[in-house]
């Protein structure tokens, strides 16, 4: 039988093309329209002379779905959500941090306007980071939970109670999915009801079946009815559905929502559960200049983009070879600024120990096992070139923009292609070149290849390694290893 095409809605269809080279594509700031001179002043002041292509797109679309100021009512359209589906270090933050700064510039009352929910605390310290960057100086207020703090002393800077009720403290929140939750549930005052944009980073990991239920909250609170003495009755804000006369007689503050990630899901049933509004899709995923300058419509099978300068090598090996693989390259071919992946905690822990019984290379473990001031030290630090090797897990690593990684290694094989996609993203970032290794157990290898085929990606190259560069470090090795069982007991 002939097999059915899946349908997709136009939107995803026939996306906005982003180009995926950054560094020939680069648009100088003041040739995007319509950004405020007093944020033109303060990106010069952060060194940004041009924008990458995704941000020289995307800023335009966010304000331009803003121009009537952002309590559009009657007669205004409901501004249409909108997706970016762009590589990993391609300057996904900024794209939305400027636009919604510019929107609220001219705000009066202080309310939570913009809420950016993102899956880990790290990512949510330092988008908040960037938007005190931009804020500085403008009168609005940047507010992050994310549990680094006390729940009361969150409390305290989101709300205030005074005798004519609370006010918010709070223009733009930036959180984390449990952190908000809480909030929403169990903070007086706390509300939602003027949010005029949602922005859910690493969006494909938020729509996860565990943070599904943090998004329904929040469009819940975001159209629940205020009982607030009437005094919010102007702004009544009901679900969208047919305008009718006395629905277009109360101006609505519309909720329009951002989502942003390197591996948007393709699948439309997922966003479908996100109740998107005439959604746009941007990507950098299908584009590519031929050498004559023309445009190639790639084969839809490349649902993924990687960074251009990343070179990706697998090294087939057995289990006992991963750490000497991992040793010969820290000391033998002299790696430097190298991020390692582990599948869980434990092996993290457990390399880290390993590797620092063996001597020679200066390493430090980046997990959930640390505090966030460790965490944030350890970071400094490999950023500094102190330490060479970080050994992390994917939550921890996911998204961070780390500076100057030379060598991502997946010391295990990814088990998913997202996985695979956010990892090796972490080098090769803005246009740098950078390498990733993964080491492949022989009987991993079919499904690894398939994996990354299937993804379109063809471009991965065989990097065997002899046994016999190996056996130098097997004595000391062993050495090591009882070192660390007799630490272990």
């Amino acid at each position: 039988s002939p097999q059915v095409q899946p349908f997709l809605p136009q939107w995803l269809a026939q996306p906005k093309r982003v180009q995926k080279r950054i560094k020939d594509n680069l648009c100088p700031i003041g040739d995007v329209p319509g950004i405020h001179p007093r944020l033109l002043k303060k990106l010069q002041m952060n060194g940004i002379e041009s924008f990458f292509p995704v941000q020289a797109e995307v800023i335009p679309a966010i304000l331009q779905s803003a121009s009537n100021g952002y309590l559009m009512g009657r007669g205004g359209y409901r501004p249409k959500d909108i997706c970016v589906s762009a590589p990993t270090g391609s300057g996904k933050t900024l794209s939305f941090v400027i636009p919604i700064v510019q929107v609220l510039l001219d705000r009066v009352v202080c309310h939570v306007r913009a809420l950016v929910v993102l899956p880990t605390k790290e990512l949510a310290q330092q988008v908040s980071k960037v938007f005190n960057i931009y804020t500085d100086g403008t009168g609005l207020k940047v507010v992050s939970v994310t549990g680094q703090k006390s729940f009361a002393k969150e409390q305290e800077m989101l709300v205030q109670k005074k005798v004519t009720g609370y006010c918010s403290l709070a223009d733009i929140v930036v959180a984390t999915p449990g952190r908000l939750t809480d909030h929403i549930n169990q903070t007086p005052g706390f509300s939602l009801t003027q949010l005029r944009f949602l922005i859910v980073d690493e969006a494909d990991r938020m729509i996860d079946d565990m943070h599904q239920n943090c998004l329904n909250q929040i469009v819940k609170a975001a159209f629940q009815v205020e009982n607030d003495s009437g005094s919010n009755m102007l702004f009544q804000r009901t679900k969208p559905g047919p305008i009718t006369a006395a629905s277009s007689c109360s101006p609505q503050i519309p909720l329009q929502k951002l989502l942003f990630s390197a591996t948007l899901t393709q699948d439309p049933e997922k966003l479908q559960q996100l109740d998107l509004f005439q959604p746009r899709l941007f990507t950098s995923v299908y584009s590519e200049k031929n050498r004559d300058g023309t445009e190639t419509e790639q084969d839809t099978n490349n649902k993924y983009t990687l960074p251009e300068g990343l070179s990706q090598c697998y090294v087939p090996c057995d289990l006992n070879s991963k750490p000497l693989l991992l040793l010969y390259f820290m000391l033998k071919m002299k790696f430097t600024r190298v991020l390692c992946f582990t599948n869980s905690r434990e092996a993290s822990h457990r390399l880290f120990l390993l590797v620092q019984a063996f001597g020679g290379v200066t390493v430090a473990e980046f997990s959930s096992r640390l505090a966030p001031n460790e965490r944030q030290r350890t970071m400094k630090e490999f950023e500094q070139g102190k330490i060479q090797l970080l050994i992390s897990t994917d939550a921890t690593a996911r998204g961070i923009d780390v500076k100057g990684v030379n060598y991502v290694i997946n010391y295990d094989a990814p088990q998913f292609i997202r996985t695979y996609i956010h990892r090796v993203g972490r080098t090769a970032r803005a246009g740098e070149a950078g390498v990733a290794f993964s080491l492949v157990l022989r009987i991993q290898e079919r499904r690894f290849l398939r994996m990354l085929r299937d993804a379109g990606i063809q471009d991965i190259k065989k990097h065997p390694v002899k046994g016999n560069s190996l056996k130098p470090l097997v004595q000391q090795y062993e050495g090591a290893l009882c070192k660390l069982e007799k630490t272990v007991k």
